[in-house]
């Protein structure tokens, strides 16, 4: 693994990602149910997860244009220490109780993640065309960290002080400063004066019919998860689980979405990238065939394993495709436009968690999702059909 510089770097990358990924998990897993133990309204509960993707959705082109002229590695330790910021932040919100500064220390997360949602790209970058699919891949593999860590770290901090989940943002801070430290060790070359002026405009990017299956494609993933993910923690406890209970199903649904990142890379290179998009689709209609079986622990269980794999299979499968659809001199417009869009579907998917689940409960909400993947399919089953036509 380590024989190349490329190897070491896509390392240091997936161990970044890890940590990124655990203070994200730790705001999925305990942001819901904070914000209700200070939120006025119930419907106000998931206010918290939903500023975290407002902060990514925010920040994404501004870290994009930043990193273009600073490079990856001051962009990312950045994001980094906005995530310690964030910890303490939110951990000061929650002491007080006031639900804006708990929202505000989450934006900051999200701000994090703007910045983190490039490793992947970054990994792509220090890649050869052979090892790229493999490589960004092998960085969201990191997640399998998170899946264990960040639910395990929510947990152990909520009763640390006399206020719940204080101690739960506290430990965020800590490991968004661990990841600070791992930051230093990055080597990405510097960008180039010039390298990213040039190309063509982003409307006419973004008008390819890869980069719009491309596109679509990880949006669906993204907010199909995010809203799934979002409403779990409260649709448990609503049906008389214990929060152990709905930390166990975050860590099987984590380890879903990160799990597969080992070979999802070599599925793509097998069996082409909109075949394993296609097949994400199918395991998150899954999800909602479980997800009408009932409200037991072993429902909510096996639905949350089946959204992670079907969101990893989209989510890489779209991060694959993207690559195709730009050259260097376009990359920074193109991912930015394509993160931004993502992370906006995220931040409607959380917002919409709450009321959702509160009009329509647990099955109902999982079934709107339906006509979603349905337009996803056709979509990429689309391309498939051009692409074989133009051979």
């Amino acid at each position: 693994m380590l024989a190349k510089p490329m190897h070491r770097q896509v390392l240091l990358l997936a161990v970044t990602q890890a940590l990124f990924q655990t203070a994200s998990v730790m705001v999925m897993t305990i942001g819901g149910l904070a914000g209700a133990t200070i939120a006025a309204d119930p419907k106000f509960a998931t206010l918290p997860i939903a500023a975290m993707f407002l902060g990514t959705a925010v920040s994404t082109i501004p870290a994009a244009a930043w990193m273009a002229r600073v490079g990856r590695r001051t962009g990312f330790m950045l994001g980094a220490l906005l995530g310690v910021a964030a910890g303490l932040i939110a951990a000061t919100g929650l002491w007080i109780g006031s639900l804006l500064l708990l929202s505000t220390g989450t934006f900051l997360v999200g701000a994090y993640q703007a910045f983190a949602q490039f490793y992947r790209f970054a990994a792509g970058e220090v890649a050869d065309d052979v090892f790229r699919p493999r490589a960004i891949s092998l960085v969201l593999a990191g997640g399998v960290v998170a899946a264990v860590l960040g639910p395990l770290l929510a947990r152990w901090g909520g009763p640390l002080t006399s206020t719940a989940y204080v101690g739960a943002f506290l430990l965020l801070a800590v490991v968004s400063l661990i990841a600070t430290g791992v930051l230093l060790g990055l080597r990405i070359p510097a960008p180039v004066v010039g390298t990213q002026q040039g190309g063509r405009s982003l409307a006419q990017i973004m008008s390819q019919p890869a980069y719009l299956a491309a596109l679509f494609g990880a949006a669906t993933g993204y907010g199909v998860m995010i809203l799934a993910m979002t409403a779990t923690p409260l649709a448990m406890v609503h049906h008389h689980h214990a929060l152990s209970d709905a930390t166990i199903v975050i860590q099987l649904h984590v380890l879903g979405m990160f799990v597969p990142s080992f070979f999802t890379g070599s599925l793509i290179s097998r069996f082409g990238v909109l075949r394993v998009m296609l097949a994400g689709i199918a395991l998150l209609a899954g999800h909602v065939a479980i997800s009408l079986t009932g409200t037991s622990f072993h429902s909510f269980a096996g639905a949350l394993v089946l959204l992670g794999i079907g969101w990893n299979f989209l989510y890489i499968g779209g991060t694959t495709l993207l690559t195709t659809t730009y050259t260097s001199a376009e990359k920074g417009r193109a991912q930015a436009a394509n993160d931004l869009s993502v992370f906006v579907v995220g931040l409607l998917s959380s917002l919409a968690a709450a009321p959702l689940l509160q009009v329509l409960g647990w099955q109902n909400l999982n079934l709107v999702l339906l006509p979603w993947l349905g337009a996803a399919a056709l979509l990429l089953s689309g391309l498939g059909l051009v692409r074989a036509r133009a051979r």
